[in-house]
């Protein structure tokens, strides 16, 4: 099927449909000069995904969702020089052009120039209508076509299941302590929302040596599942003032990163904090969401506010260290993947869309 083809995917025809329609007669725009085409054998569902169908993150319809995938290169375009036919590749959401102002002051995370393609550059076609790919990717399809950037080799060791997860929730949520805050051993971390996102986060401060990870969500059954990972503490929203009076005296949390961004949980994150503490955006939120902060609040209270895009990733780099991790039995991927949380809608499609090897397992989880 060299320069395109049919191939079988599940197509959101208009915002707000709450259901995605599995065709057979989608056609893949074959790949131009720098770019490749990978077939996805690893899907994962990220809350973005939900997102966009729903409309609280902006994606031109009719689109192909789904943007964590892995899975082997099988064609590559005129220039492509880093990647062949039969590489192993994690989808990289992100790529990174390298010669941007973003990239050029080593913060490829903020590159937005492949992003914006996405949304003015079609990846698919239905009869004669252009279909967009998902933060021009689409991987809820047998086949993608991508910039080289958003290909990244690994190792053939590496189960294209966990491979998947690592290209967008472990990515995130390990990055945003890691890369972002930098969390330093003793300190006190609180992270609100346990979805995968959030139990990567839960790994990530403990590998920074956090003495204190308290982990917040409203749904009780997912607190368990949260210690397995790491978490010392679970606690309901309701519950997280009293925990932090008991683990911190009162202070407040050095850390807190707010997975879910709504405007109750950035407050939330906010009061949990110690003077001079910080919390870390990592969910994405929505567009028509407000929160308010008084000037003085701000300054004399001395807290900051950051924003974690995708981990504040590399993901030259980024990618073969949480790898590095997981063969070191530091980072649990595969308990990840056994302990996923279901999105039902969009499982339902995904699972008529996997036959045979297409895709191989579908890796569920909420987050950013």
């Amino acid at each position: 099927m060299d320069g395109g083809g049919v191939v079988r995917a599940a197509v959101l025809n208009a915002v707000g449909d709450d259901k995605l329609e599995i065709r057979d007669d989608v056609m893949l725009i074959p790949p131009a000069a720098g770019e490749v085409r990978v077939r996805v054998r690893a899907a994962g569902v990220c809350h973005s995904d939900l997102s966009a169908r729903d409309g609280a993150l902006p994606q031109p319809v009719p689109a192909v969702l789904g943007h964590e995938a892995s899975g082997d290169v099988v064609e590559v375009g005129d220039g492509v020089t880093e990647l062949a036919p039969g590489d192993r590749v994690i989808v990289n959401w992100l790529p990174a052009c390298g010669s941007c102002s973003s990239c050029v002051r080593g913060e490829p995370y903020l590159c937005m120039a492949h992003v914006m393609l996405g949304y003015v550059q079609p990846r698919f076609l239905a009869g004669e209508t252009p279909v967009f790919g998902m933060a021009g990717c689409g991987v809820f399809a047998e086949e993608v076509v991508v910039p080289q950037q958003g290909a990244v080799k690994i190792a053939d060791d590496v189960p294209y299941e966990v491979a998947a997860l690592v290209g967008c929730g472990v990515m995130t949520g390990v990055g945003a302590v890691v890369n972002t805050a930098g969390v330093r051993p003793g300190e006190k971390v609180v992270i609100i929302g346990c979805g995968g996102v959030g139990i990567a986060a839960i790994q990530g401060a403990r590998l920074s040596g956090a003495s204190v990870i308290v982990a917040v969500d409203t749904a009780t059954e997912k607190h368990e599942v949260a210690k397995r990972f790491g978490a010392t503490h679970a606690v309901t929203p309701n519950e997280l003032s009293d925990l932090s009076t008991q683990v911190t005296g009162g202070e407040g949390f050095d850390w807190a990163f707010d997975v879910v961004a709504i405007p109750q949980t950035l407050r939330s994150a906010w009061v949990s904090i110690r003077r001079g503490g910080a919390v870390v955006v990592v969910g994405a939120g929505r567009a028509d969401h407000h929160v308010e902060f008084s000037p003085f609040e701000l300054l004399f209270e001395g807290k900051r506010i950051m924003p974690s895009l995708y981990g504040s990733a590399d993901v030259r780099r980024d990618y073969g260290r949480l790898l590095d991790l997981w063969r070191a039995g530091r980072l649990d991927l595969s308990g990840m993947i056994s302990h996923r949380l279901r999105l039902d809608q969009i499982d339902e499609a995904l699972a008529s869309l996997g036959r045979g090897d297409v895709i191989r397992q579908v890796i569920l989880h909420d987050g950013a």
